[in-house]
This record gives C-alpha cells, sequence and structure tokens, in this order.
C-alpha cells in the first residue's frame, strides 16, 4: 500500500513539473493584418522589424488581402480613406517631410485648390527619396526655417507632420521672393496674399504668429508687412 502510494505522488509531482502548453504563434499574415488595423498602413522595413518576412507580405497582396499603396507601402484593401489620404502616404514615404506649400494650405482649407501633387518639405541635410506614385513634390528648406511651425496631425492612423497656417503662408511668400523655386501651381505673392487673407478671417492664424514666421525666414520688412498692415488696417 506505501508502495502503490508513493508511486502515486511520483507521478503527480512530474506532472506539476511538465512544461505548460505553449500558446500557438500567431501567424505572420494575422499579424501583420493586426498590425495594419492599427497603424493604417506600413513599409515594408517596418513589417521586417516586427518580424513579418517579404515572402509573406508577397502572398498576401497576391491573394489580396492588403494593397500596395506605393513601393513598399500597404495597406488593408477595406481601410476606410480620408479626404487627406494623399498626405498620409506622402508622411510614409519621406518620414522626415513635413506637408508644405499649397497641400499645407488645402489641408487648413486655406483655398479651393487641389493641389496636383503633395508639396512635401525635407531639410537642408535629409536625403531626398525618388517617388513615383504618388506624385510627390520635394523641397529643400534651410535649417532657420525647416523645423519652425510644425504640427502634427492622424491621417488614417497615421502621424503625419504639416506646418501650420501662418507658417504655410510665410512659405508661400518666401517662394514668390524666387521665382525660379515658385513651380507652376502657385500664382506668387496673389496666391500667398489669398492664403493670409483666408487665414485672418477664419482665425486660423493671428498677425503676429505670421509676423514671428516673417522675420525669422528675413521676408518682413520688404515683403509680408506692407501685405498683412493692409489686411488688417480695418480689422
Amino acid at each position: 500500500m506505501i508502495q502503490i502510494l508513493v508511486v502515486i505522488l511520483d507521478i503527480a509531482d512530474d506532472l506539476y513539473h511538465l512544461p505548460a502548453m505553449e500558446t500557438a504563434p500567431v501567424r505572420q499574415e494575422d499579424h501583420a493584418t493586426m498590425l495594419l488595423q492599427e497603424r493604417g498602413m506600413m513599409r515594408l522595413s517596418e513589417f521586417i522589424k516586427e518580424g513579418i518576412t517579404a515572402a509573406a507580405i508577397s502572398r498576401m497582396e497576391q491573394k489580396g488581402l492588403l494593397n500596395q499603396l506605393s513601393r513598399g507601402l500597404y495597406q488593408l484593401p477595406d481601410a476606410p480613406l480620408d479626404a487627406n489620404h494623399s498626405l498620409a502616404v506622402a508622411a510614409k514615404l519621406v518620414p522626415n517631410g513635413v506637408i508644405c506649400h499649397d497641400s499645407a494650405l488645402a489641408f487648413h482649407e486655406l483655398t479651393d485648390r487641389i493641389p496636383p501633387f503633395v508639396w512635401v518639405a525635407i531639410g537642408p541635410r535629409d536625403w531626398r527619396p525618388t517617388i513615383t506614385q504618388p506624385r510627390i513634390q520635394i523641397m529643400r528648406f534651410g535649417p532657420k526655417v525647416f523645423d519652425k511651425g510644425i504640427e502634427h496631425h492622424t491621417i488614417e492612423s497615421v502621424s503625419v507632420a504639416i506646418y501650420s497656417p501662418a507658417k504655410t503662408v510665410v512659405d508661400l511668400f518666401k517662394s514668390a521672393t524666387h521665382q525660379k523655386a515658385f513651380y507652376k501651381s502657385s500664382t506668387g505673392f496673389a496666391h500667398a496674399t489669398q492664403g493670409m487673407k483666408e487665414a485672418l478671417r477664419l482665425r486660423k492664424a493671428t498677425p503676429a504668429q505670421i509676423a514671428k514666421f516673417a522675420v525669422e525666414a528675413g521676408i518682413w520688412e520688404k515683403v509680408v508687412q506692407p501685405r498683412l498692415e493692409a489686411l488688417t488696417v480695418d480689422a
């Protein structure tokens, strides 16, 4: 009887020390889907950092489980699209960039014009990517103005850096003073002045904010001040 009891205790002890059943690993496709539901869109390099192989992403694309928005950028096929979808795509493709000029003006609802491409500013030493889809116009900003007036807005779960209304207006004036760098989608000083007028009317920028950015850009006295005073003299 004692021997039987010892055997039973030994079996119980062995069962107690058995390793716990491991949870079945999450499939790469399921993991990728969960990540896209959380983040909106992802680059291939981001998937790889999460342990998802390029082969798995390729299989998902072939099965129609995700859409390729641009080279190496993916989104779920049933993802809700925002009116500013192209800005989110640009933010993922140019992670160090800031939405600027007409694209920022349109985002802040200061113009009825639909830009033919997405305007993105990069710093003086930032890598300039070559992107074919969507159409992105990249501008290189100097160190004194690049990191000023940046706001962060969430579009389709993506954090997008966009210049504020006041900074955008000043950037348009700055470009108007350098005609060679001022692309055909803009109409110079008249366009910038109209943007400033709307920003003031809708209270999305104050005269003080515009003046501050204009001083930093070196275009206050001769360019922005007379136009700002003309708009606010009767305000």
